[in-house]
C-alpha cells in the first residue's frame, strides 16, 4: 500500500479557529504561571489572566463569526481583482 493518497479521497477539514483558540486558551493559564514563578504578584498575574481570558473571548467571537460569513456567503470571492498563476 502507498503512501500517496488517492485525488478522489476527500481530506479532512482543517478547523484552525478551534486550533487558534486552544492555543489562546493555553497561553492563558501559562503566561500567569510563569509571572508568578518570576516574581509577580498573585494579583498582578491574576489580573493578567482574566485580560487575556477576555481578549480570547472577543477574538473567539470575531473568529466565528467571520466563519459563518464566509460560509454563508460561499467562501471567498475574489472578482477577478487577484491574479492567479
Amino acid at each position: 500500500m502507498s503512501g500517496r493518497r488517492s485525488t478522489t479521497d476527500p481530506r479532512p477539514a482543517a478547523d484552525t479557529t478551534s486550533d487558534v483558540i486552544r492555543w489562546a486558551a493555553f497561553s492563558c493559564v501559562l503566561v500567569p504561571v510563569i509571572l508568578v514563578w518570576y516574581g509577580t504578584s498573585l494579583a498582578g498575574a491574576a489580573g493578567t489572566a482574566l485580560g487575556l481570558a477576555a481578549v480570547t473571548a472577543v477574538c473567539r467571537v470575531l473568529l466565528r463569526r467571520s466563519e459563518r460569513c464566509t460560509a454563508q456567503r460561499g467562501g471567498r470571492h475574489t472578482k477577478g481583482e487577484t491574479p492567479v498563476d
